[in-house]
């Protein structure tokens, strides 16, 4: 049975493992001061032209929202994110045990607007209440959307009028960066955003984030936060050589670019068979409206997550497409629903 259900079944690119390989017996410096992983630094701070920024690597995603969100908010304030975020319903409270209240509003598609975090300002604009002060968004979004440019500048253009922080979570980077409706370069992601993270783990790694912090006054003592939280690896440098590998030259990006062109070939024909969407399909993941039915059959034949009922005939299910899916599993997949609907 073929998954779909994530874009991390699968281990690491062979780039990846070749890299890891060559370098098995070198000896290197600990806790991420190795070779490996300062020039993985020098690649992204080239990429994103900011040779002060402020670059550590960790193991995965929800430790990343952790480590960001504690370090940087002081103990009465909150973080401000859409109802659809990660941290909010997919992090089995990690925020909240560290004594941060997630400002939960509502969503357009899974990712916020202007009036949303307003919302959550005007509803938390008392000393009675936790502090706003910081912004979580997600790009690509947990339905799959992406934030436009402008967008995006005026999320940050609030943020910076109301002496907000900006966190954007980067699992699924590549795929947002290599949309077919993309206009966002990760240069604006850094000047628009005070820390984002560049996700490894669901691009071609075997794990690993790079946290990248633009803001200087978040920058001091954070690799001090980093080993007090246990995010510190004795063994960094087995994350900072799979980050050199993506970042050395385009890896990265060609292989977020294939994920996307997998899903592309699936939504057109979806669309071609007259199935909508529970959000216009843009990234690697894609949410089908399906028949009940259709559903079932799917299930004996492929692995994939259903997310809830539209109505009492049909539901919403999620397939995702990797940096590995290949194109034989793709026309089995479109086999399948050409042949079933």
């Amino acid at each position: 049975m073929y998954s779909f259900a994530s874009d991390y079944s699968e281990g690491a690119h062979p780039r990846i493992l070749d890299y890891m390989k060559k370098s098995n017996l070198e000896q290197n410096a600990g806790y991420g001061s190795d070779i490996h992983s300062n020039r993985a630094r020098d690649y992204i701070r080239g990429i994103i032209a900011d040779p002060n920024a402020e670059i550590q690597f960790t193991s995965g995603g929800t430790q990343a929202n952790l480590l960001v969100i504690s370090s940087f908010l002081r103990p009465h304030q909150a973080v401000i994110a859409a109802d659809t975020g990660h941290i909010f319903t997919n992090e089995t409270g990690a925020i909240e045990a560290t004594g941060h209240k997630i400002i939960s509003v509502p969503s357009k598609e899974g990712k916020l607007t202007l009036e949303a975090i307003k919302q959550g300002l005007d509803i938390y604009s008392t000393e009675t209440r936790p502090q706003p002060k910081m912004v979580y968004i997600s790009n690509s979004t947990e339905f799959g959307t992406v934030y436009t440019k402008a967008e995006l500048t005026a999320i940050s253009n609030l943020c910076r009028e109301k002496g907000l922080y900006l966190f954007l979570d980067g699992a699924r980077l590549g795929s947002a960066l290599t949309s077919r409706i993309n206009d966002l370069s990760l240069k604006d992601i850094a000047d628009l955003t005070d820390v984002f993270y560049i996700g490894g783990t669901k691009n071609g790694a075997y794990l690993g984030e790079a946290i990248v912090i633009t803001r200087d006054d978040l920058k001091e003592d954070f690799r001090y936060l980093l080993k007090q939280k246990g995010a510190m690896l004795s063994k960094g440098f087995l994350l900072g050589i799979q980050f050199e590998a993506l970042f050395e030259d385009n890896l990265f990006f060609e292989l977020a670019e294939h994920a996307n062109k997998m899903a592309e070939q699936v939504t057109e024909v979806l669309k071609e068979l007259g199935y909508k969407f529970f959000a216009e399909p843009c990234s690697n993941q894609i949410f089908p409206i399906l028949p009940n039915d259709l559903i079932k059959k799917l299930s004996e034949e492929f692995a994939f997550y259903t997310l809830g009922k539209v109505d009492d005939n049909s539901s919403v299910i999620r397939l995702v497409t990797s940096w590995a899916t290949s194109q034989e599993s793709i026309d089995k997949l479109i086999g399948f629903f050409r042949k079933n609907s």
